[in-house]
């Protein structure tokens, strides 16, 4: 049986050791921070996420720390309706969409971790430093801590270490460029009744003109009173790059009132804004698509591999699909190194697509559509601006590239062009290039 090491206990490497554990490997994770927080806010669980966290027989604790998603509506910067669809089960999909907090995503993978393989399942305080490789394994170093080796053999590691990875320094180092939207994130939560019906999600604004702003519940009744905790997600234009890091807090003053011209008769957003109880702020940046993750008995999984913008709901999704696909691999094929590559097959080119659709806005693209068409004003009939059959034929391509097909796409050939094709993701690509 392979010895495996996987760096990082973030939401994907905890996914990769409870599917390997499914083949009945027993892998290790080595954990850089000394004690897990919750940290981050909320996710946007997809159908095929939810699928894969079934596949973990962990689908009632999911529903217990989570909410579903039964609607997704989007919205001009004045708060008119532009395109509404149902979500998840609500669409005729077989699994559930759902919004939860990522700290709380994360802790519920760990639990699962710790009863599964054991409380040793898990290394903490093991900062990798560097690693190095011959013909019967790998060797990996971390950082002088006590209570952690200072070396150790594996069969395979796997790097699921984040948009920063250590180990993707290491097999490329030229690899470290981040790339700069020129937009910051404002990332808050609020403590409020539900809107709707308690399982929206708004994607609200002009993105030429206000920004963009995206809402969702992630946890149920969390005083005790029926109030739900309410994630938003804040774009802004113009703004100089910040630290990365997510824990930087701001207070509500920069963007309470640029929604102001958003009416809607179920919501106050400036209100929403000015009662979050944290707002956190954050470059929106991602990496360059990769050209290979997989080194011999070393690879990449997750952000290290394939971080990309948060839109569209697929970052972490993203992960869990590559835990399931490097596990089949790992179990189905005897050479660990022919079994990296065939995980690598499988996943880099979908995924360096889905990269740079986000990059193009992915689906938040209808809004500027409609701005460009309507020129910013209020209008009277939405399909004078943009015919609802074309919007449509937007949404089925976009959830086609994410890997899950609408249950009412007839597959059949539309008679309009393509949103999200090289030539046109390249026109929205980034305006600042930045180390």
């Amino acid at each position: 049986m392979l010895d495996i090491a996987i760096i990082g206990a973030g939401p994907g490497g905890l996914a990769t050791a409870l599917r390997l554990h499914q083949k009945g490997f027993r892998p290790k994770i080595y954990e850089a921070v000394p004690d897990l927080k919750p940290l981050g806010v909320g996710v946007d669980i997809k159908v095929y996420g939810t699928k894969e966290l079934t596949e973990l027989d962990l689908l009632d604790r999911f529903r217990e720390i989570s909410v579903e998603a039964t609607e997704s509506i989007f919205y001009t910067g004045h708060g008119q309706e532009i395109f509404g669809e149902k979500c998840g089960r609500h669409i005729g999909y077989d699994h559930e969409q759902r919004f939860v907090h990522r700290g709380t995503l994360q802790f519920m993978l760990r639990e699962a971790v710790i009863e599964r393989l054991g409380p040793d399942a898990i290394v903490y305080g093991a900062r990798f430093q560097s690693f190095e490789q011959d013909d019967t394994g790998v060797t990996v170093h971390f950082a002088p801590q006590d209570g952690v080796p200072a070396s150790i053999r594996a069969d395979v590691v796997i790097g699921v270490d984040g948009i920063h990875s250590a180990v993707r320094r290491q097999v490329l180092p030229d690899s470290g460029r981040t790339h700069y939207s020129g937009i910051a994130m404002y990332r808050g939560v609020t403590v409020m009744p539900p809107y709707r019906d308690g399982g929206t999600i708004l994607h609200i604004g002009d993105p030429i003109r206000q920004g963009s702003l995206i809402v969702y519940p992630i946890a149920n009744n969390v005083d005790g009173k029926g109030s739900q905790l309410i994630n938003w997600v804040c774009e802004q234009h113009g703004k100089p790059k910040g630290i990365e890091d997510w824990s930087v807090r701001v207070g509500p003053e920069d963007i309470a009132h640029v929604f102001d011209e958003v009416k809607l008769d179920f919501l106050d957003v400036g209100e929403m804004i000015r009662n979050a109880r944290e707002i956190y702020i954050y470059p929106l940046i991602d990496n360059d698509p990769l050209d290979q993750w997989s080194f011999g008995r070393v690879t990449l999984l997750g952000d290290a591999a394939h971080a990309m913008y948060p839109r569209g709901g697929n970052g972490v999704c993203q992960a869990f699909v590559d835990a399931r696909v490097i596990a089949e691999k790992l179990a189905e094929i005897a050479d660990p190194v022919a079994a990296l590559q065939a995980y690598e097959g499988a996943r880099r080119e979908s995924v360096n697509r889905l990269v740079i659709a986000n990059r193009g806005e992915g689906p938040e693209v209808i809004r500027r559509l409609v701005e460009e068409k309507s020129g910013g004003r209020p209008f009277d009939d939405i399909d004078a601006i943009i015919p609802r059959a074309e919007v449509e034929a937007l949404f089925m391509e976009y959830h086609r590239m994410a890997g899950m097909k609408r249950p009412d796409d007839a597959a059949k050939d539309n008679a309009f062009k393509p949103v999200f094709t090289e030539e046109t993701m390249k026109k929205t690509a980034f305006k600042e290039d930045i180390r």
